[in-house]
């Protein structure tokens, strides 16, 4: 019997890391150690325990993959790196390299240890995005509070962020569902979707939305009345409790953010010129783009602006046409990679939906380590996909005894 631990772990720790984001120790409170980066302790630890996982794996040795669409990717990660050499003296080279290169090594540690067993990591997985969108809620809700704008978020990410999270729980609770056949997950469903009303991320909302509506278009053949009728019941019910529940800040947020910003105002955040700006740099670099945070160096710095709030269009700015061919190589090729879903299709086509959900996000919102979810959840889709059931061997008592030891 394979024991738990060596295959979990990596993923645990993995989890922590890509949900934890950017986290040094002075947002701890120690200030004389802002140079150390937790990402870096974390993923060295979380490395160490995959490559022994790995090392047990006598199956995964030798085996042919479809692995095309990661060596596009790792090219579009060092071209990006390379990038940093004829970026503007205003550019914060250093730290986009780091994320950058954190960015690889997750992609590639999630792919890795999801081949060593595709069912049980992805479902792990999501069991860990389930819980991390409770505790996310609820700190936002009871802990931290509406922020400056209103807005609600945890831990000190943004709403953005924190959007994210909570509609990967949703999709999280789906997939538990139908992995398990238990209603229980789908009954926290509420408390996401509120918590993601609460974010005030009109983007995160429509991403999800839309990948919501696309599954349903995709399984309309399969839909069956009564479970439909009662899913609508559910949702109807669980709205109105919600609303006449709520505090008074969920809804003046609602109407000041969603009725009077967005439907009366049209009020965009500045994103359409932020976009116009980063266009207008990407045809004035039209080969190889401004170089690595090029946006910063050359407007952000002098117009307070960190970054495009659209990851193509940030591409297309900072890397030009080489860049934003390579991005594109790698996309195509993954969703070649994945299409029909490979033994499992099931459980490829829930990681496919977190990441497209993720993708859409990021066409609005956060710079290049914020998509990082998208690779991930990509790299597992793309796991799933090429490795065949029973490719791997059940431990032996040599695995368990060395596993023990662990």
């Amino acid at each position: 019997m394979r024991d738990p631990r060596i295959l979990l772990t990596p993923g645990l720790l993995l989890v922590l890391i890509a949900i934890g984001g950017r986290f040094t120790l002075d947002r701890a409170g120690f200030p004389d150690l802002a140079w150390v980066d937790l990402r870096v302790v974390g993923l060295v630890v979380a490395l160490v325990v995959l490559v022994v996982d790995l090392t047990l794996r006598p199956g995964l040795r030798g085996a042919r993959r479809r692995e095309g669409w990661l060596i596009a990717t790792l090219l579009f990660f060092l071209f990006q790196i390379a990038s940093a050499l004829w970026a503007p003296p205003a550019s914060r080279t250093g730290p986009q390299t780091l994320d950058l290169i954190l960015l690889g090594v997750l992609t590639l540690a999630f792919y890795y240890w999801t081949l060593g067993d595709p069912d049980r990591a992805i479902r792990y997985t999501f069991q860990l995005f389930f819980v991390a969108a409770i505790v996310f809620a609820l700190a936002a809700i009871f802990i931290n509070g509406p922020g400056e704008q209103g807005r609600y978020s945890a831990f000190g990410g943004g709403p953005n962020v924190f959007v994210r999270i909570e509609i990967l729980g949703v999709i999280s609770a789906i997939a538990l569902f139908m992995c398990q056949r238990r209603w229980l997950p789908l009954l926290v469903t509420p408390l996401f979707l509120l918590a993601a009303v609460l974010s005030g991320s009109r983007a995160g909302l429509m991403a999800g939305g839309a990948v919501g509506l696309g599954a349903l278009w995709k399984i309309r053949g399969r839909l069956k009345p009564g479970p439909v009728v009662a899913a609508g019941i559910f949702l109807v019910t669980a709205t109105i409790v919600i609303w006449f529940s709520a505090p008074p800040a969920f809804t003046s947020l609602f109407q000041e953010r969603f009725v009077e910003q967005t439907v009366q105002e049209q009020y965009l955040s500045d994103r359409t010129d932020i976009w116009a700006a980063a266009i207008r740099m990407a045809v004035d670099h039209p080969v190889a783009g401004a170089g690595l945070d090029g946006f910063y160096g050359l407007i952000g710095v002098n117009q307070m602006v960190e970054y495009p709030h659209n990851y193509v269009l940030a591409v297309a700015a900072e890397g030009g046409l080489i860049g934003l061919g390579l991005l594109i190589c790698a996309v195509v090729l993954w969703a070649r990679t994945v299409h029909g879903g490979g033994a499992r299709p099931q459980l490829t086509g829930l990681a496919v939906a977190a990441a497209v959900f993720v993708a859409l996000s990021s066409l609005f919102s956060g710079d290049y380590y914020d998509a990082r979810l998208f690779w991930i959840f990509a790299a597992m889709a793309a796991a799933a996909t090429v490795t065949r059931v029973g490719t791997f061997p059940a431990a032996g008592p040599a695995r368990e005894r060395e596993a023990v030891g662990l």
